[in-house]
């Protein structure tokens, strides 16, 4: 679960102002979180489940940014749409418009899927990439509970109404894509954050509403069903600082879309930050047991601030937190510690801490002369 800050919440703590928090008020669920101090901003329905349409293609973007760094897919692969695929999808929803078997690039796919929500492309890259829908599904549930969404599941690659099957909650989704921007910002900035594309001659419009309008917006997704109502999970970085938001189940676009950019101007202009540590930078040192060294370099895995409410005077106090001592072999950049950041008059929040270097497991005379060394700490 996403740490809780109650800096601002709908149900009390130090809200906003009237003027602003009207704003928010056309998004029944609505979520604010800063990934570079681990706090939540605002707070209104986090834990309440929902269906959330076409943002469920977050989570087909990930898992293949998981496989293509396990060298298990590749960008330039090609799957082609198979007959069974085309009498479900041809003609359903937000598509690319993708032919039976027309060969179409894993990167094609993904900008699709992306950029303008395609949904016949999310069913071709399952097929294609897992053999069926259902085991890649499958594998999108078991990546849910690897990253801690537990409240989250998942019965389609797309989004696409199945009876309640798929359903997620925003502190969930806001999990998605603090693990998606953070082990892949690459692909991320790569693949999020486009105005739309062409395929096949046809232009179509990404209907992300913060991007090209908030400062620094650079994606991520929006969903619509009849059921679901108007979502989006959305991201924006300034001067090192990055906001996740999330607005569910708005009766209207224009509720989601003013919601949205209220809540991310908001998160910008109501708070001040102060910078702690640069991404890469040193933190502290951690035990390390049976390793060919005692202890390994701690860094952040991002940039790390202090997020608190404008003009507020704060000193935050930071504590590094692990399960130890860490057990070698530790591979470099392997998440292994938190920073936990406390601001006076909030729960503390926590931001990952990596591996500086990798830690190989001890030999014979290694191990005998940690046992002396642990003697005397």
């Amino acid at each position: 679960m996403v740490p809780a800050l109650a800096l601002a919440s709908a149900a009390g703590g130090a809200d906003p102002a009237p003027e602003r928090i009207q704003p928010f008020a056309g998004a029944p669920i609505a979520l604010l979180v800063d990934l570079s101090s681990g706090q939540v901003l605002f707070s209104r329905e986090a834990d309440r489940r929902f269906m959330p349409a076409s943002i469920t293609k977050v989570m087909t973007a990930f898992l293949a940014f998981e496989l293509m760094e396990e060298g298990k897919l590749s960008p330039g692969q090609s799957y082609a749409m198979s007959e069974h695929a085309y009498r479900e999808w041809h003609g359903k929803g937000s598509r690319m418009f993708l032919d039976r078997g027309e060969p179409v690039t894993v990167e094609t796919l993904l900008l699709g899927i992306a950029s303008v929500s395609a949904n016949d492309a999310s069913v071709v890259l399952a097929e294609g990439a897992a053999g069926s829908v259902d085991n890649w599904v499958s594998m999108m549930n078991a990546k849910a509970r690897e990253i801690g969404m537990t409240d989250s599941h998942f019965g389609t690659p797309n989004g696409w109404m199945d009876e309640g099957r798929t359903f997620t909650t925003a502190n969930d989704l806001a999990i998605l894509a603090r693990e998606m921007i953070a082990r892949h910002p690459d692909l991320y900035r790569f693949y999020f954050g486009r105005e739309g594309m062409s395929y096949r001659g046809i232009a179509q419009a990404n209907h992300d509403p913060i991007t090209g309008r908030v400062e620094g917006a650079d994606g991520i997704k929006t969903g619509f069903t009849n059921q679901a109502g108007y979502g989006f999970l959305g991201s924006a970085e300034r001067d090192g600082r990055r906001l996740i938001m999330v607005a569910a189940t708005a009766p209207t676009p224009r509720d989601r879309n003013d919601a949205s950019i209220a809540l991310m101007e908001w998160g910008f202009d109501a708070f001040d930050t102060r910078a702690l540590y640069p991404r890469g930078g040193y933190v502290g040192e951690a035990l390390v047991q049976e390793g060919a060294r005692g202890t390994v370099p701690l860094v952040a895995a991002g940039p790390i601030h202090a997020t608190y409410p404008r003009g507020a005077e704060i000193t935050p106090r930071l504590t590094i937190r692990y399960d130890g001592p860490l057990q070698a072999p530790l591979r470099e950049g392997e998440r292994v510690a938190e920073l936990e950041i406390a601001v006076e008059g909030a729960p503390p929040s926590r931001v990952p801490l990596l591996a500086g270097q990798a830690v190989e497991e001890a030999n014979g005379w290694q191990r005998l002369v940690n046992g002396v060394v642990g003697m005397f700490r």
